[in-house]
C-alpha cells in the first residue's frame, strides 16, 4: 500500500515514516507542498494521501480538492495541529475520509490509514465526540460560517497575497475571489480586508 505524506515539516514527515517502519506492506511517498504533492500523486497514484492543512502555498484543503478532481476515488486523510471541530468538519466537506490531529496519539494516524484503506472513515474518538456534541459551540464559532474554499482564501489573504495572486493560486477568477472576499466580510461582520486578516490570525486559520 502506497501512502503519500504531504507535509512541509521534515520532523513530522520523519515521524510518519517511523510510525510505519515495521509494516512491510506500506510504502511511504513524500512531498513538501501542494504542487509537489499533486505531482507525486499523478506519478504514483497512492492508495492513501495524508495531507497537512497548513502547507506553504495553498492549503491541504485546496490540494484535496485538486486530487479529488483528478480522481474522485482518492482516499484522503487531513492532518493538522488544529483540533478545532470546525477544521474536521471542513475536511469532511471537501471529501476527506479522515482527520487526525498532530497533537493527538500517533497511533491515531496508523489507525486512520488502515481504516480508510479498507474503505472506511476515521476520526479520533475525542474528535468524533466533539463533532457530535458541539453543536451550540460550533454554531457560535465564526469559522463555522465559512466554507472550505472561503477558509482557503482567508488563509491566503492573511499570508499577504493579493486577490490576483489568490485567483492564480487556487485556479479561479479574480472576480470570484473578490466576490468571495466580500461575502466573507459580510458573514463575519467585518468591514475591511485588514479586519479579515486579523480574524484569520486570531482564529488559527493563518
Amino acid at each position: 500500500m502506497r501512502v503519500l505524506i504531504v507535509d512541509d515539516h521534515r520532523i513530522v514527515a520523519s515521524g510518519c515514516r517511523a510510525l510505519f517502519m515495521d509494516d512491510p506492506e506500506i510504502h511511504i511517498l513524500e512531498a513538501s507542498d501542494a504542487e509537489s504533492g499533486e505531482r507525486v500523486f499523478c506519478e504514483n497514484l497512492p492508495d492513501i494521501c495524508v495531507l497537512d492543512i497548513n502547507l506553504p502555498t495553498v492549503s491541504g484543503f485546496e490540494l484535496a480538492r485538486r486530487l479529488l478532481a483528478r480522481d474522485a476515488s482518492a482516499r484522503i486523510i487531513m492532518f493538522s495541529m488544529n483540533d478545532d471541530p470546525v477544521f474536521a468538519a471542513r475536511a469532511i466537506e471537501v471529501g476527506a475520509k479522515g482527520y487526525v490531529s498532530k497533537a493527538g496519539d500517533p497511533q491515531d494516524l496508523v489507525e486512520a490509514v488502515h481504516e480508510v484503506a479498507k474503505g472506511g472513515v476515521y476520526l479520533p474518538p475525542a474528535m468524533a465526540r466533539s463533532l457530535a456534541f458541539a453543536k451550540p459551540d460550533f454554531a457560535r464559532n465564526p469559522l463555522s460560517r465559512l466554507t472550505a474554499r472561503e477558509m482557503e482564501i482567508l488563509r491566503l489573504l492573511s499570508a499577504g497575497k493579493s486577490l490576483s495572486e489568490i485567483a492564480w493560486l487556487i485556479h479561479s477568477s479574480y472576480k470570484t475571489v473578490a466576490n468571495t472576499s466580500s461575502i466573507m466580510r459580510h458573514k463575519l461582520g467585518v468591514r475591511t480586508s485588514a479586519e479579515l486578516v486579523r480574524f484569520a490570525i486570531e482564529s488559527g486559520v493563518a
